[in-house]
């Protein structure tokens, strides 16, 4: 039996220019980003954040929506997939890049992160918005209810582990 493969990248970071939006002689929109995200590693007893740089193609209606909502220094979180290509340059040369294809791209953060190199949001990517401090916003509602405390004395309604199943 073959095993399946699996090419997945879920990436947050902020943006390191202003997008770049084109149309193919079909019609169809292509827009691209340039996305920095940090990692940290150890040196020397200290802690420090390696940027990362990754190119990143959106297709269609969600490029053109990248490319008219986005800024250099927003914060975005992207899903989608690398993508291997080759080509020739001008002078023969053999050229080769990975890039990601978005199949979904989030703004994250308000419309005044990013504004002059702000920038709030998930990844504190490098450059700009880099060490502004981290404050993260989401556009997706927040149910807290299971984290309230319980009063003094409640009764805790978990099952016994006699009553579980497995």
């Amino acid at each position: 039996m073959a095993a399946s493969n699996i090419n997945r990248v879920v990436l947050t970071g902020n943006l390191t220019r202003d997008p770049e939006l084109r149309s193919l002689p079909s019609g169809m929109s292509v827009c691209n980003l340039r996305i920095a995200s940090n990692s940290r590693r150890k040196e020397n007893g200290e802690w420090v954040d390696k940027p990362n740089y990754f190119s990143v193609t959106v297709w269609g209606a969600q490029g053109e929506n990248a490319s008219r909502f986005l800024s250099k220094g927003r914060p975005v979180a992207i899903d989608g997939r690398l993508e291997w290509r080759e080509w020739q340059d001008q002078t023969g040369n053999k050229r080769e890049a990975i890039e990601i294809v978005a199949d979904s791209v989030q703004f994250l953060g308000g419309r005044e992160d990013g504004q002059g190199g702000g920038g709030g949001g998930y990844g504190g990517g490098a450059g700009a918005g880099a060490g502004n401090g981290f404050t993260p916003h989401s556009d997706v509602p927040t149910d807290t209810s299971d984290f309230s405390p319980q009063p003094v004395g409640a009764r805790n309604t978990a099952p016994a582990d006699d009553d579980i199943p497995f």
